[in-house]
C-alpha cells in the first residue's frame, strides 16, 4: 500500500499529522483518507473545483505530479507520496 508523507511545515495546521499508510487506488481517494484522518486537510490541499491549491505540491516516488487539475497521476502499491506547502519569501 502507498505511503503518504507530509512536509514538517503542515504540522503546525495538523499537529497529530505523521507518515501514513493508504488504500486508495486514486490520488483524489487517498486524499479523502488523508481528510477522515486529519479532519481539515482536504480544504487545505484543494480548492473549491477539486484543483491542487497553488501553494501545495504533491510528489509520487521523488517527481512532482503533472497533473494538478484532475490528480491522475498513476502510482504503484509501494509508492510514497509526498504533500508539501510550497514555500516562498524573499
Amino acid at each position: 500500500m502507498p505511503t503518504v508523507k507530509f512536509t514538517y511545515a503542515l504540522k503546525r495546521f495538523f499537529p497529530g499529522l505523521t507518515q501514513t499508510p493508504a488504500q486508495g487506488q486514486t490520488l483524489a481517494s487517498i486524499l479523502d483518507e488523508m481528510e477522515a484522518r486529519y479532519p481539515g486537510m482536504r480544504s487545505y490541499i484543494l480548492d473549491e473545483q477539486g484543483q491542487l491549491r497553488k501553494h501545495v505540491n504533491i510528489f509520487i516516488d521523488g517527481h512532482l505530479i503533472k497533473d494538478r487539475t484532475s490528480l491522475s497521476d498513476a502510482f504503484s502499491s509501494n509508492s510514497e507520496i509526498y504533500i508539501m506547502q510550497a514555500l516562498s519569501g524573499g
